[in-house]
């Protein structure tokens, strides 16, 4: 028997509790009952970002979210500073361009962070620029970019920041509304512990103004229109219903968590696998800004990442992620993000362990284990 294990960074295990909340019969999305539950997720949205501002709930993924943010608040022609520093922040860039809005490329070697003082430099050079496109964690290389810090010089100027939180948002205390930032997008299936579906946004009253005069055609994606909407407790669009009534219970889950403890699990998950990278002579993607969502560690010489990674999932399974572009089969992603404790990182390692050996590297099994155990001692009971 081969017991499935999902740990790579989305989508991640759902809940027993949601899975059975989803599993109700289907109701009609226009009906007070539908709304009822539409208006309770919206509010749980509005604490989990930490923002007075209305959060909109997209059927689509992420990048659903990502393109909204642009088409709703640039005109083509404008210019915008994109941070590229993986796969996603790539995106922005594409994005952007399909739209025909100008695009300044800030690249970063993979699995850095952005140097805030870097993007303030451009901005200085480039008074043109209305936005600065950037990911909080890049999932690509599992890197923690500076956001609260670039905030802090975009709210200064009449530069809006619109950040992809799809894997920070639930996993850092990451305030909207606090930091200054004016565009903060997060999807369904990271820390939000749901399926694939879903992707969610909030604008700051800069971004909403900004939207006024934006002139970028739009039609699914109109935020205006899913703000009146979203007034009434309902959506511009049939919804995903089954997926909103998992979404209410996954944040009412979080809550109950408490989301300092939230936070708190994640950081202590991602310390303790990259505490076992490091007892097994793995180094780390981004050692000097971690992301708490995932880990990303180097494969010894001679081992294939792509091989290790289809062994341990269809052999063992136990599902990682593995490297793209010029990281193809040179690293493996190990994430700790959404509902996963203490002994999914035990069962992480392991795995690792035991298909590094089976790939001829003698990696002394037990080694990352027990150093994974004594961070995760932490979270034992009193």
């Amino acid at each position: 028997m081969i017991k499935n294990y999902l740990l790579a960074p989305g989508p991640v295990p759902v809940p027993p509790r949601v899975l059975q909340a989803m599993a109700m019969p289907i109701i009609h999305h226009r009906t007070p009952q539908f709304s009822r539950i539409f208006e309770e997720a919206e509010q749980g949205l509005k604490e989990l970002f930490q923002t007075k501002q209305d959060v909109m709930i997209l059927a689509s993924s992420g990048t659903g979210a990502m393109e909204a943010s642009v088409t709703n608040t640039l005109s083509p022609g404008d210019e915008v500073l994109v941070v590229n520093a993986g796969k996603f922040g790539e995106r922005w860039g594409k994005i952007a361009a399909a739209f025909g809005v100008k695009v300044h490329e800030l690249k970063v070697e993979w699995g850095k962070a952005v140097s805030a003082q870097e993007v303030q430099r451009l901005l200085d050079a480039q008074p043109g620029i209305r936005a600065v496109l950037m990911q909080a964690s890049e999932t690509s290389t599992t890197a923690l970019h500076p956001v609260k810090e670039i905030a802090a010089i975009t709210r200064q100027r009449d530069v809006l920041l619109v950040v992809d939180g799809i894997t920070a948002v639930g996993v850092i205390d990451m305030p909207m509304d606090e930091w200054g930032i004016d565009i903060l997008v997060t999807g369904s299936q990271k820390a939000l512990m749901l399926p694939p579906g879903l992707a969610f946004l909030a604008l700051s009253e800069r971004a909403w103004e900004r939207s006024k005069t934006a002139k970028t055609p739009r039609f699914y994606f109109d935020l205006k229109r899913e703000r009146d909407n979203l007034a009434k407790n309902t959506t511009a669009w049939t919804p995903a219903v089954t997926l909103i009534i998992g979404l209410r219970e996954c944040l009412a889950i979080m809550k109950e968590e408490g989301w300092a403890n939230v936070f708190a699990r994640h950081e202590r998950n991602a310390r303790a696998t990259r505490a076992a990278a490091q007892a097994l002579d793995l180094a780390l993607l981004a050692p000097e800004a971690p992301s708490p969502a995932v880990t990303g560690m180097h494969v010894p010489a001679g081992v294939d990442g792509g091989k290790l990674v289809a062994y341990l999932r269809d052999k063992m399974g136990v599902t990682f992620a593995g490297g793209q572009d010029h990281l193809k089969g040179k690293i493996v992603r190990v994430a700790h993000l959404g509902h996963m404790g203490t002994f999914d990182v035990v069962t992480a390692i392991s795995a690792l362990e035991l298909g590094l050996t089976h790939f001829g590297r003698e990696v002394g099994l037990g080694r990352g284990v027990g150093a994974a155990e004594k961070v995760l001692l932490e979270a034992l009971p009193a």
